[in-house]
């Protein structure tokens, strides 16, 4: 089976699906590589590094399409509806897309995509279980994104991070409140605490206290019944609007001390919930920083702008999108390891292997014979339930473009 990678078109997406490095999985797994012309370039890969690794390079990216049996993006046409679309006349039916899909977000984009026949996993969906934890996309990236979110911040801020003892005098280190124990959050605690600020973070999920304090953050304890702050596949729940309220209440007075606040809280499907109102940052001190991760979601902090940095009232409130792709070396790094672990997930025997059994498989199939099938998606689209599908189908494959075809639907 031929496994193809192409140049991403989301605009500043500079990320790759596959690297070199991860290439040598797919060859134990009897897949050989096709990519795009300079798919690789933004993020630091070269064509001679993926043919040195065993890849071939295509003339354009419709041979990408036309030949490979799996389609390997960072972003789909899903996940980018804009200059994606000519990639929708591309796929082919039965042909396996794997990537991000914005699965939750939009039907339109959806829709379409499954109406390419093609059979799309979107690896947003990918379960939150202990054997997925190196598939898991939005973990890998996330880490990215943390520390990428202290460093604007340190940049920015018209102080410096750590305590300093100078013949000038002593410098405070600064303060920095982290809103969001997840992967991004935890990462941004580390980071800031490496720079030697001082660390306070808040989650309603009172279990990550403990991961908070092992980085040498302290966690602040807010008296609000959070209840059951998770779904059944590991995600972060939306809660109601009396709680977001009494939340906001209640960090008023650890963000008006803060030189810098980073938010991280994002529900999958859903605007991100507003955590920190305008008036909470107009009681921060003139200089300071917020740093709103949420913010293609709509944001954490009431005055964020998805893609723009304001001032309001003196604080400088950033709302950057897409930050893992500010930092492609290693984001696709880590990226590609997440695809070729799934990819040894999928392919059995040489063959795409959709098994209703494997809950890392099941999870995250979104598309499937014309219809979205992800049962999730959907109840949020409001479509009428599918039937359970057989325990093992073998995914058709769309190559026939290629010497020797690819195999049988």
């Amino acid at each position: 089976m031929l496994v193809g990678v192409v140049k991403e078109s989301f605009p500043g997406e500079r990320r790759v699906a596959l690297t070199p490095q991860s290439l040598s999985l797919l060859a134990k797994l009897s897949l050989e590589t096709l990519i795009e012309r300079g798919a690789g370039a933004e993020a630091g890969y070269s064509d001679e590094d993926y043919t040195a690794a065993g890849a071939k390079v295509a003339a354009s990216r419709a041979e990408v399409f036309e030949k490979a049996d799996i389609i390997c993006q960072v972003r789909t046409p899903g996940a980018n509806p804009g200059q994606g679309q000519d990639d929708l006349a591309r796929l082919k039916s039965g042909q396996v897309l794997i990537g991000h899909c914005e699965p939750l977000t939009e039907a339109e984009p959806i829709l379409k995509l499954a109406r390419t026949g093609a059979t799309t996993f979107a690896l947003e969906l990918m379960p939150r279980i202990t054997r997925a934890q190196s598939m898991d996309v939005l973990s890998s990236q996330a880490t990215i994104t943390g520390y990428k979110a202290v460093l604007l911040a340190a940049d920015t801020l018209p102080k410096m991070f750590p305590m300093m003892m100078t013949a000038a005098g002593t410098i405070a280190p600064a303060k920095v409140f982290v809103v969001g124990a997840g992967v991004a959050g935890l990462q941004a605690i580390a980071s800031a605490r490496r720079l030697g600020a001082i660390v306070t973070a808040y989650d309603i999920r009172a279990a990550v206290k403990e991961q908070v304090e092992s980085l040498g953050g302290r966690f602040l304890d807010i008296a609000v019944e959070a209840g059951d702050a998770e779904t059944k596949g590991g995600y972060a729940k939306a809660m109601d609007e009396a709680f977001y309220r009494r939340q906001r209440e209640a960090m008023t007075a650890a963000v008006a001390e803060s030189d810098v606040v980073i938010t991280t809280a994002a529900v999958p499907g859903k605007k991100a919930p507003v955590l920190v109102t305008a008036a909470m940052i107009e009681g921060m001190r003139a200089g300071s920083v917020v740093v709103d991760l949420a913010a293609e979601r709509g944001g954490n902090c009431e005055p964020t702008r998805g893609g723009e940095t304001i001032l309001h009232h003196g604080v400088t409130v950033m709302g950057p999108v897409n930050l893992a792709a500010t930092v492609p070396y290693h984001a696709s790094q880590m990226y590609a390891k997440n695809m070729a672990t799934f990819l040894r997930e999928l392919v059995k025997d040489g063959h795409v292997r959709i098994d209703a059994s494997n809950e890392v498989i099941i999870d995250t199939l979104l598309t499937r014979d014309g219809e979205i099938v992800h049962h999730f998606a959907r109840e949020v689209f409001g479509l009428p339930a599918l039937e359970a599908a057989t325990n093992e189908v073998e995914a058709g494959a769309a190559g026939a473009g290629r010497a020797g075809g690819g195999s049988d639907a």
